[in-house]
């Protein structure tokens, strides 16, 4: 199978998702830079400098993987929601994490809408398809109540728990 080098574009009834452009860095730098996104997911809000390299990951994990992030948009007007996709950042965590990494976050203003919901049911039949392995894992703070039944609700359950950063996991998985 040839390569994936950028993110095709997956469509929904409500969303679009596609490749990350540098258009979007300003939508991303504020996301991650809002401390209600960033709650539970190391509870520091980002600098820019930190948003310009996750933006630089996002890009480069197709041009090196053949898989990454997607930029998820709105539909009708192509309003920047958030990012989700499949990873391998090289964590530090033990055991090492044996799949590729699902992740999603969505600005504020699109949380609790069923958004996520429908990126992940996106995302994930393309991961069954191009992903190699058959499984693919997350890792969530204890504390994130809403992300934890979010990935129940779409196929992951818990593997085990461990550390990250020197705070709690939960680590999940989900067949593909």
């Amino acid at each position: 199978m040839p390569l994936i080098t950028t993110a095709p574009t997956l469509l929904t009834e409500r969303l679009r998702l596609d490749a990350h452009k540098l258009d979007d860095f300003e939508s991303l730098a504020a996301m991650w830079a809002d401390p209600e996104v960033v709650r539970y997911i190391g509870g520091t809000p980002r600098d820019r400098e930190d948003s310009w390299g996750r933006l630089m990951r996002y890009v480069g994990h197709w041009a090196l993987l053949g898989y990454g992030y997607w930029a998820v948009r709105d539909k009708i007007s192509g309003a920047y929601l958030g990012g989700i996709g499949f990873s391998d950042f090289q964590r530090t965590i033990i055991p090492a994490l044996d799949a590729p990494e699902m992740g999603w976050t969505l600005v504020t203003a699109a949380q609790g809408k069923g958004y996520a919901t429908e990126a992940l049911r996106a995302a994930l039949p393309w991961g069954k398809e191009h992903l190699p392995g058959d499984k693919a894992v997350c890792i969530i703070s204890p504390e994130n109540q809403p992300s934890l039944a979010l990935a129940r609700k779409v196929g992951f359950s818990e593997s085990h728990r461990s550390e990250y950063r020197q705070n709690p996991i939960v680590v999940m998985h989900c067949p593909l």
